[in-house]
């Protein structure tokens, strides 16, 4: 009979797996049909190649991965002032996809995270190699906070949770991320499509395409919107576009919105370019995007 422990193992493992799967899931989102919704999953509308299980174990088993410092001091950011005035412009980069943008008098948070890890769980799961370039404490009053996407280092509630208590702000998020915040005790909340928008005197904040994927479990990938966001102010139009590989929408957003003021495009985890390229940008890509969004 002891042949069958390694075997009831697995199955305790896969068991586990599946209840901690569907735990850790978003909530997913209900509704219209539309281009890019099927009416219980989202997708994009061109045809991209999502990570898969399969991609994961090549990579694990075929990539070395480069050397890291454990710990690296980086110089703080320069302490910003409480608010810009009209039509000024100030962007502070604090870490990852995190920028403070301060524009028209209004002071904005994007995609933030301060926590140690991206992850679930506090004691495993990629973890920070230097200090965000602001702590919490040296933010201005923050009005409005963005968020692209519910992957774990970009929708983060620990960091997420403290803002609402120490600045009230308002959120706004991809459909179907609204239960999420909400049953973490976060108010204020917009829900937008791809090209609907929201009014934050003086701004309008509009959610644009982007070409990635969401999920934070085993359970509910594609269940809840990724978008990118075009802040449109007396002073400007600032594009933040969350995570994406390069696609259609950065040219299509410029025919709506260019030329734009400011670009804030992603530039990391693109190789290797088989299993990144499909969802993330490169550096050459990078370039393309901001002179195809006439971001100058």
């Amino acid at each position: 009979m002891l042949y069958l422990l390694p075997a009831a193992l697995v199955l305790l493992a896969i068991a586990a797996a599946n209840v901690i799967g569907r735990k850790l899931s978003a909530p997913g989102y209900s509704g219209a049909e539309s281009d890019h919704f099927d009416g219980t999953h989202f997708r994009n509308r061109e045809d991209v190649q999502l990570p898969n299980a399969g991609m994961g174990i090549r990579y694990l088993l075929t990539t070395r991965p480069g050397t890291w410092d454990d710990w690296r001091e980086i110089p703080g950011a320069q302490s910003p002032p409480e608010r810009v005035g009209p039509n000024q412009l100030r962007v502070t980069f604090i870490n990852h996809a995190t920028t403070l943008i301060q524009l028209d008098g209004v002071n904005l948070l994007t995609d933030p995270i301060w926590s140690e890890r991206a992850s679930p769980f506090s004691f495993v799961g990629p973890r920070r190699r230097h200090a965000p370039g602001l702590s919490l404490a040296e933010l201005p009053p923050i009005d409005v906070v963005l968020v692209s996407h519910n992957h774990y280092d970009h929708l983060n509630l620990p960091t997420l949770t403290q803002l609402q208590k120490d600045h009230d702000p308002e959120f706004v998020i991809g459909l179907g991320n609204r239960h999420l915040l909400e049953s973490n005790g976060i108010s204020r909340v917009h829900e937008l499509d791809w090209n609907e928008a929201v009014a934050i005197e003086p701004l309008s904040i509009v959610a644009q395409p982007a070409r990635h994927f969401s999920g934070r479990g085993l359970s509910d990938r594609q269940r809840n919107l990724w978008v990118s966001f075009v802040i449109d102010g007396p002073g400007g139009r600032v594009y933040f576009a969350g995570d994406t590989s390069y696609g259609s929408h950065f040219a299509e957003t410029a025919v709506k919105f260019g030329p734009l003021r400011l670009a804030i495009l992603p530039i990391g985890a693109y190789e290797p370019q088989w299993f990144m390229g499909p969802v993330h940008l490169n550096p050459a890509e990078a370039v393309k995007a901001h002179l195809e969004l006439k971001a100058f």
